[in-house]
C-alpha cells in the first residue's frame, strides 16, 4: 500500500538540526542502551501513534500501519518511508515527530498525547539500530530460563528467589530482612485460608520452631494450610469476582436466582486440589465431556453467572447478543488476559483482534437458548439442572416408583369389566401432587448445554444486534494460533467449548498458565508479576520479572497444573519471606515494591476483613457450602433500589450472621454495603483485579457496624474470663488479635485507654447496657457489665488498628 505523504523538506531539516537536540540525564543513559521493542518502542508506538496508524483498518490515516513491519518500512507515493532501518534521518517518522508546522506534526496537536524529548531520542535510537520488530512478548509461548547466577548465592531458598534477586542486583539494592517468624505464619495464614492463625496455632508454632528445623516447621505449616477446606474457601473468594458470580440476576428487577451450587462446585475443586487444566475445562465445557457427571454440568454454571433481564417488551435477540458478549469478555479476561471486547464494534485499537475475530470466539457461547424469562413466572433462564438433596432424591424415587404401579394397576384394571379404580385415582391424583411439590422445592441452578444444531452467528456493525454482516463460526484469534509456538486449531467443524477448552489447556499456549500464575502472584504481593492482570495485551503493563514470570508458568505446566505447588514454593521462598518494613532507600527507589525488595503489605480483602474479626471473637460459624446467607446490613437499602419497593432485607437470626463473608447474599443492585466500602465489587461483569481504596467510611464501618461492635465484644469476654491481670489481659488480645505481644508503649496507652473507658462507663449509668445489646450473640451474664463495656472499648482500639486489617 502506498502512503500519502512527502515530507523531504522536513528530512533535510532533521538531519540537520537533529543532534542539537539537548539530552538530559535519563536520555543520556536511554542513548548507551540498546533500544528493545516491546518495552521501550512498542509503548511509545501504542500509545501515541497506533490510534490512527495500527491495527483499526477503519480509523487507520494515510495508509499507514506502524504496528507492522512490512506497512512501517513500505514506501509511500513520494518514494519515501516512513522508517529506514539504520538511517534517521531518511525516515519520515523522524521527520513528523520533530515538524513545528501543525499540519505536519505528529502526534497532531488535537490528540493531545505528545511525544516528549526523551522518546524522540528512543526513536531515533532504535532506527539508528536496525529498528527490529518483535512479536508481543505474551503471544510467544513461555520459555523456562536457566536458573540466573547470583552474586549473594546464600540468600535464595529456591529458584523463585534467584530471579528475584538477579532484578535487585542489577538495581544494586539489597533484599530486605526475613520477617518475624509470627510475621510470616499470619501472613501465610490470612493468604493461604482467608482467617488469621488462633492461638493454638500459633501456640503450636511456636513449640516446633523450639524443637525442630525452621524449614521442616515452615514447610509443616503451608503443607497443613493447603489440605484445609479453608483453604478452598480463600480460593473460591477470588474466584467470585472473576466469575461475576451473584445471587440476583441483575437489571432493572434484579430478582434471586440460585447460583449457590456453582460456588460450592468451586469450593469443592480448590478444596481437592483440582488441576487447573480441569478446573478450566469442566467450567467452560463439562457438559461436553463424555459421560459429563452433575459435579460437571454445575461447573458450566461459570458461563451463566452473567446478568439476566426478565424485563418485558424487549427484544430477545438483543439481550441474546449481550449475554454472549459477556461470556466474552468475561473468558478472555479470565483465562487470557485479553480485552477481546473492545473489538465487538471494530477492529481493535492496539491488540492484533480483529472484529470478524471477536464474533468466530463469541461463536464458542452462542448457542445456549438465554430465552427472556417473565418476571411473574420465573427467575432463571432455561437449560437448568435440578439438584435434589439425598434426602429429596429418596423422596422422589419413592413417588416415581409408586406412581409407576399405581398406572400399571391402573392400566390392568382398564380391561377388567366392573372394576373400581376410584382409589386408586386418588392415589395418583395424590401422588402428582407430592411430585410437583417437591419438585418446587428441589433447588435448581442454570447451566450450558449444546444443542444439536449450531446457532448462526454475524458480524454485527457496530456490534448492534439487529445490523447482520458476515455470518462466520467458531475459531481462535490468528495471533494465537499463527504462532509457531501456540496451538494448532484442530478438532470437529464447527468447534465447540471442549475444543476451545483443549486449546486453552495445551502446554504450548502462550497466555493460559501466564495469568493462571500470575493471579497467584498478584493474591500473594498485592500487584502481579504483570500489574494489570486484565490485560497481558499491548496497551498493559510489561512484567517485571518476565524470565520469573515464564518459569512460574512452565513450572505450572511441568507440575500437572497444580495451583497448590505453585503456592507452596512462593510462600516459602525468601522473597516472600522478607520483611515488609520499608527504609528510605527503598522507598524513594522503588516506592511501589515492584523489584520485590521487601515484603507484600497491604490491606486485607473486604471479606477477610470481616471473616478476622468474626473468628478472633469466636463467632465465626465455620461451615462448607449452601444457599447464601445474611448478616446485619443497615435497614431499607434493598427498598430502595427494588421495584415498588418489594424487596426487604431480613437478616438472619441463627448462623448466617457469622458465616464467613463469601457465603454472603449478593444483590448486584445493592452488593453487602460494608464489603462494598472495602472495595468489593458489585459483578455485574467479571473483576480480577480489585481496587485499594482507604476511606474514612471503611474507619466508621470499624468502629459503628454491629459486626465489630458484637465481635470486639466478644474478644473481651475471652480475656476477661483467661485473666484478673490487665496487663495480661491486654497481652492476651495482643495475642488473639495480632498474633504477638505488645510493646511497652502500647501496653501503656491501652492502659489508659482501658481507664479511661471505666471512668465513662461508671459515670454513665446506661451507657454500658445500650453498648453490650449491640448484636444478637448473648453477653455473658457472670461478667460484671461495666467492666465489659470498658474492656469492649479497648478491644475495638485494638481491632481498629491498621496492623489488624492488614496483611503485614
Amino acid at each position: 500500500m502506498k502512503m500519502k505523504f512527502n515530507l523531504s523538506p522536513l528530512l533535510l531539516s532533521f538531519a540537520i538540526t537533529a543532534t542539537l537536540i539537548p539530552l538530559d540525564a535519563h536520555a543520556q543513559e536511554q542513548q548507551e542502551q540498546q533500544q528493545r521493542f516491546d518495552q521501550d518502542v512498542r509503548p511509545i508506538l501504542s500509545n501515541h501513534c497506533w490510534s490512527c496508524h495500527g491495527p483499526d483498518e477503519v480509523a487507520r490515516q494515510a495508509g499507514l500501519r506502524l504496528d507492522r513491519q512490512d506497512s512501517a518500512m513500505a514506501a509511500g507515493e513520494s518514494g519515501r518511508f516512513a522508517i529506514v532501518p539504520g538511517k534517521p534521518a531518511e525516515s519520515e517518522l523522524i521527520a513528523r515527530i520533530h515538524a513545528h508546522d501543525p499540519a505536519l506534526q505528529m502526534p497532531p496537536a488535537s490528540a493531545k498525547k505528545p511525544i516528549t524529548d526523551a522518546q524522540k531520542l528512543v526513536l531515533q535510537r532504535w532506527i539508528e539500530e536496525g529498528a527490529e520488530f518483535t512479536s508481543h512478548w505474551a503471544y510467544q509461548a513461555p520459555v523456562r530460563a536457566a536458573v540466573p547466577t547470583v552474586q549473594n548465592a546464600s540468600w535464595p531458598k529456591n529458584t523463585i528467589d534467584a530471579f528475584v534477586l538477579q532484578h535487585l542486583e542489577k538495581e544494586k539494592l539489597l533484599p530486605s530482612e526475613e520477617a518475624a517468624p509470627h510475621v510470616w505464619l499470619r501472613r501465610v495464614t490470612f493468604d493461604l485460608t482467608g482467617l488469621p492463625p488462633s492461638l493454638m496455632d500459633l501456640s503450636d508454632f511456636e513449640d516446633c520452631l523450639e524443637t525442630t528445623e525452621k524449614e521442616g516447621v515452615y514447610a509443616e505449616v503451608v503443607e497443613r494450610l493447603l489440605k484445609s477446606s479453608r483453604y478452598g474457601e480463600r480460593m473460591a473468594m477470588q474466584w467470585l469476582d472473576a466469575a461475576r458470580y451473584a445471587d440476583t440476576n441483575g437489571y432493572n428487577n434484579d430478582e434471586t436466582r440460585t447460583m449457590w451450587p456453582w460456588r460450592d462446585w468451586v469450593i469443592k475443586a480448590y478444596t481437592d486440589g483440582m488441576p487447573y487444566d480441569q478446573f478450566l475445562t469442566e467450567q467452560l465445557a463439562g457438559d461436553l465431556l463424555p459421560e459429563a457427571s452433575v459435579s460437571q454440568k454445575v461447573a458450566t454454571g461459570f458461563n451463566r453467572n452473567h446478568v439476566l433481564t426478565t424485563e418485558g417488551g424487549i427484544f430477545e435477540e438483543e439481550y441474546h447478543v449481550e449475554y454472549v458478549a459477556d461470556r466474552v469478555h468475561t473468558t478472555a479476561t479470565v483465562f487470557l488476559a485479553m480485552s477481546l471486547q473492545c473489538a465487538r464494534c471494530h477492529d481493535h485499537k492496539y491488540d492484533p483482534l480483529t472484529q470478524k475475530e471477536y464474533y468466530q470466539f463469541a461463536a464458542f457461547f452462542n448457542n445456549v437458548p438465554d430465552k427472556v424469562v417473565s418476571y411473574n413466572k420465573a427467575r432463571m433462564a432455561e437449560p437448568l439442572l435440578q439438584l435434589p438433596t439425598p434426602t429429596q432424591q429418596v423422596a422422589w424415587n419413592r413417588i416415581e416408583g409408586r406412581l409407576a404401579a399405581v398406572e400399571a394397576e391402573l392400566a390392568k384394571l382398564a380391561g377388567e369389566p366392573g372394576a373400581d379404580p376410584t382409589s386408586l385415582q386418588a392415589e395418583k391424583t395424590s401422588l402428582t401432587e407430592q411430585r410437583t411439590t417437591l419438585q418446587s422445592e428441589i433447588p435448581a441452578t442454570m447451566v450450558m448445554v449444546e444443542p444439536a444444531e449450531p446457532r448462526a452467528i454475524f458480524v454485527l456493525k457496530r456490534g448492534q444486534y439487529d445490523q447482520r454482516g458476515e455470518q462466520v463460526t467458531a475459531a481462535f484469534p490468528n495471533a494465537l494460533v499463527s504462532l509457531e509456538s501456540a496451538v494448532s486449531a484442530t478438532g470437529p467443524e464447527p468447534l465447540n467449548r471442549l475444543q476451545l477448552a483443549r486449546w486453552l489447556t495445551d502446554p504450548a499456549h502462550p497466555l493460559t498458565a501466564r495469568v493462571a500464575v500470575n493471579r497467584q502472584w498478584e493474591m500473594l504481593f498485592g500487584i502481579g508479576l504483570v500489574e494489570t492482570a486484565e490485560d497481558f495485551g499491548i496497551q498493559g503493563a510489561l512484567p517485571s520479572h518476565p524470565e520469573l514470570l515464564d518459569w512460574l508458568a512452565t513450572e505450572l505446566v511441568r507440575q500437572g497444573w497444580d495451583q497448590r505447588a505453585i503456592l507452596q514454593q512462593i510462600v516459602l521462598s525468601a522473597t516472600y519471606r522478607q520483611s515488609s518494613n520499608v527504609n528510605a532507600e527503598q522507598l524513594h527507589r522503588d516506592p511501589r515494591n515492584l523489584l520485590l525488595g521487601r515484603g507484600p503489605r497491604y490491606r486485607l480483602p473486604a471479606e477477610t476483613v470481616r471473616d478476622n474479626a468474626l473468628f478472633v471473637s469466636g463467632l465465626l460459624q465455620e461451615k462448607l457450602g449452601g444457599p447464601s446467607v445474611k448478616p446485619y446490613q443497615p435497614a431499607g437499602l434493598w427498598e430502595d433500589v427494588s421495584v415498588e419497593r418489594r424487596d426487604k432485607y431480613v437478616a438472619d437470626t441463627d448462623d448466617g450472621l457469622y458465616r464467613r463473608s463469601m457465603y454472603t447474599f449478593w444483590k448486584r443492585t445493592c452488593p453487602p454495603p460494608s464489603m462494598a466500602t472495602f472495595d468489593a465489587p458489585d459483578r455485574e461483569t467479571c473483576t480480577v483485579r480489585r481496587a485499594r481504596t482507604n476511606t474514612p467510611l471503611q474507619a466508621l464501618i470499624l468502629l459503628n457496624d454491629p459486626t465489630y461492635v458484637e465481635a470486639a465484644r466478644k474478644v473481651a469476654e475471652r480475656v476477661l474470663l483467661a485473666s484478673d491481670s490487665d496487663e495480661a489481659r491486654i497481652g492476651l488480645a495482643f495475642r488473639i488479635v495480632l498474633s504477638r505481644l505488645p510493646s511497652d508503649s502500647e501496653q501503656e496507652i491501652l492502659q489508659e485507654i482501658l481507664d479511661d473507658a471505666r471512668i465513662h462507663f461508671t459515670s454513665h449509668s446506661t451507657a454500658s447496657a445500650e453498648f453490650l445489646s449491640i448484636g444478637n450473640a448473648p453477653t455473658d451474664t457472670t461478667l460484671n457489665p461495666l467492666d465489659l463495656a470498658a474492656w469492649s472499648a479497648v478491644m475495638s482500639v485494638v481491632m481498629n488498628l491498621d496492623e489488624c486489617i492488614s496483611k503485614l
